[in-house]
């Protein structure tokens, strides 16, 4: 049985270890893109292919060694932000 969409972007997004805001403006320039299919929102054929798109994509240049698994930017900035403080 085929996941749904939004299975398959829930499951991107601990793969790239991503926000949904930071993956729905990388995608679609859409920061609420993930939180609105939570909600019900069924995008069109254009969105699911942009967004297959970006999936694909990420993998291929991951596996090429081209990105790294992003994180949340407010979690490396405390990590930067403890790590001067104890110096």
């Amino acid at each position: 049985m085929e996941r749904s969409l939004l299975q398959r972007i829930e499951a991107f997004l601990g793969e790239a270890s991503m926000p949904a805001s930071v993956f729905g403006r990388k995608a679609v320039r859409d920061p609420r893109l993930v939180s609105d299919l939570r909600d019900g929102r069924e995008p069109g054929l254009c969105v699911t292919c942009r967004l297959e798109h970006f999936m694909n994509k990420w993998r291929a240049d991951y596996r090429a060694g081209r990105v790294a698994p992003q994180g949340d930017r407010r979690i490396r900035a405390s990590r930067r932000f403890d790590r001067s403080a104890r110096a």
